[in-house]
């Protein structure tokens, strides 16, 4: 069928409702009737939904992988077909455009319709085009002229295709667009559908990549007591632990929305990124088969808490894991942020163990010098040292004997001592400086840090044995701002601790509850230390937020490394050299654009 053809169909449609399908292929038929019954305007059809720099900083970040994986593929279609006319897009799976390549002419042409980077282009902004309807059919498919629904991409013939990855989801779609109207571009709908299959191979080999990097950090948990499975950014499980798989039948891989809601009860142990930290490929999740009770006060009936339990699900989920883990003899670590009360966790699992009438022994490796935390710990003979009292001194770790030992800040303990502790754990027994022979101890220990435990065995600053031998069960302390819920009971708990007759405005409450709370609970208790000394037992009802609440605001001057200054100074060229125009910019550097964009941002030159 001829353009003029086309057209005489096209206003007759536009016009009367009247629609000769035997002249149009199925799936234009589908789209113009869908764009009637949307409203969608057929005499204009220009990109009317354009995101800001920022917007599309953003989605290129998002999706970054897609995007490195497809520049240098798009480029070389660019070069193959060598047609003056002929431009070549990248769109994500929402429709919106990430990409464009192609002769300058082609590329102004098409900005005349806001047919360009950060432009929405589904058919209910812009009508029937190749790219919105690949995106809603899930197909390839080309659309010339006035199969077009809105008169703005009459001018242009374009072929799109559907990028899936290997389970299906949609990625995004591949366009090619020409700038003549009344030609059809036999080239077109194969080259476009090549590339894209390109595409779908490197990311299949990629993602199977990421599935292996999953599986390997997984690995670190395969005899944790606790059920546990590696889940990809796609939510597939890809790795069960041994107590995963007596609980759980299934076969991996399958979806994890697959197991019963009511059954299991997850919680996201940690994140894990590919190898540059910079993307992120799926996470470990800890599960715990459960049966809610119907009791009001959520799952935790007999375990004693000295602090305030609420209704917060985050913090219910963790009562349930320390009510259980207290019947054991295992290893605890408790890590969460600052604040976030992990010695009275500690505390409240040992006051619910066999050990409850022996000692609690509290130490924060963190305070005490590195030249003293053998003495402090291990204890020493009578003396053994100068200046060492004549009596000796039996240390922390045989003070807990019979009970449990709290090392808050484990992760300070230098390496010296981090040997001499991994013996008291798995001997039982510690010898004292100066010594001749060891003296059994038994104990419980539980750890507790703000950092990455993890990332300090990868570092090396943290033996692995070691890790092992605390990093048995992991409690995570949700921090306040996730407890929000709970804030009248908070204050209640305040009142009741410090005898304080005072009352908080209902106006202040609001506002704790909007408020991030980075100092956590110790924040929080400051703020109404704060209210009780400048008021007392009569706060008037409208005191103001800012005279109670510290804001803390941190400015410092960047420091870059000398290859940080000279990767600086690379990309200030290069925008230089191309006018400050950030596509070519990133191109003459041989970079994907989200990676320079994200780089623009990384040194403050954005």
């Amino acid at each position: 069928m001829n353009e003029a053809v086309r057209r005489n169909v096209w206003q007759r449609f536009v016009r009367e409702g009247v629609l000769d399908a035997a002249r149009l292929q199925k799936r234009i038929e589908e789209s113009w009737y869908m764009c009637q019954k949307k409203g969608v305007n057929p005499y204009d059809g220009k990109g009317s939904d354009i995101l800001t720099t920022d917007q599309l900083h953003q989605r290129l970040e998002k999706n970054d992988r897609l995007t490195s994986i497809a520049g240098p593929i798009m480029d070389k279609v660019i070069m193959s077909i060598q047609q003056a006319n002929t431009m070549i897009l990248l769109v994500d799976k929402e429709g919106y455009i990430l990409a464009a390549c192609g002769p300058d002419p082609t590329l102004k042409r098409a900005s005349e319709i806001n047919f360009v980077e950060g432009s929405k282009w589904t058919e209910d902004v812009v009508g029937t085009n190749a790219v919105g309807t690949a995106l809603r059919t899930g197909e390839a498919i080309t659309v010339v002229g006035t199969e077009h629904y809105s008169v703005a991409s009459q001018h242009f013939s374009c072929s799109a295709a559907p990028i899936h990855a290997p389970d299906r989801t949609l990625l995004g779609v591949l366009d090619m667009t020409s700038a003549l109207a009344d030609s059809r571009h036999e080239h077109m709908l194969a080259a476009v559908c090549t590339a894209a299959f390109a595409i779908e191979q490197q990311w299949a080999s990629l993602e199977k990549m990421d599935e292996q990097s999953l599986i390997m950090a997984a690995s670190f948990y395969r005899q944790h007591t606790a059920p546990m499975a590696a889940v990809s950014m796609l939510g597939s499980v890809v790795w069960m632990n041994e107590a995963m798989k007596e609980r759980c039948q299934m076969t991996v891989p399958f979806l994890l929305r697959e197991l019963p809601e009511n059954a299991w009860k997850q919680g996201v142990m940690r994140n894990v990124f590919e190898e540059s930290g910079s993307l992120q490929i799926g996470q470990l999740i800890q599960f715990s088969n459960v049966k809610k009770t119907p009791a009001s006060s959520g799952w935790i009936n007999t375990f004693h808490y000295n602090g305030v339990i609420g209704t917060a699900e985050s913090f219910q989920h963790v009562l349930w894991q320390a009510e259980r883990v207290a019947k054991t003899d295992a290893a605890v670590h408790i890590y969460g942020e600052t604040g976030t009360g992990k010695e009275i966790l500690a505390r409240a699992i040992h006051r619910n163990s066999s050990r409850k009438n022996g000692p609690f022994v509290a130490v924060n490796c963190g305070a005490i010098p590195a030249s003293l935390m053998e003495s402090e710990l291990f204890g020493y003979e009578g003396g053994a040292f100068t200046g060492a009292s004549r009596s000796g001194y039996q240390g922390k770790i045989r003070d807990a004997d019979g009970g449990t030992l709290f090392l808050d800040e484990i992760g300070d303990i230098p390496e010296q001592m981090q040997i001499s502790l991994l013996r008291v754990l798995q001997e039982q027994e510690v010898m004292p400086v100066g010594a001749s022979k060891p003296i059994p101890v038994n104990l419980r220990i539980i750890t507790a840090t703000h950092r990455n435990l993890i990332e300090l065995v990868n570092e090396r600053k943290m033996r692995e044995d070691l890790f092992y031998r605390i990093y048995v069960f992991p409690i995570e302390l949700p921090p306040l701002r996730q407890r929000l819920c709970d804030m009248e009971r908070f204050i209640a708990d305040y009142k009741k601790r410090t005898n304080w007759n005072g009352s908080v405005p209902e106006s202040l409450i609001r506002v704790f509850k909007q408020h991030s709370f980075p100092g956590n609970f110790r924040e929080l208790f400051n703020i109404l230390d704060r209210i009780r000394i400048l008021y007392g037992d009569h706060v008037p009802a409208d005191v103001a937020a800012s005279d109670c609440m510290i804001s803390l605001e941190r400015e410092c001057e960047k420091q870059w490394t000398s290859r940080q200054e000279m990767e600086r100074e690379e990309l200030m060229q290069a925008l230089k050299d191309a006018k400050g125009h950030a596509p070519t910019a990133a191109k003459q550097m041989g970079m994907p654009r989200s990676t320079f964009y994200r780089k623009l941002k990384q040194y403050e030159m954005n």
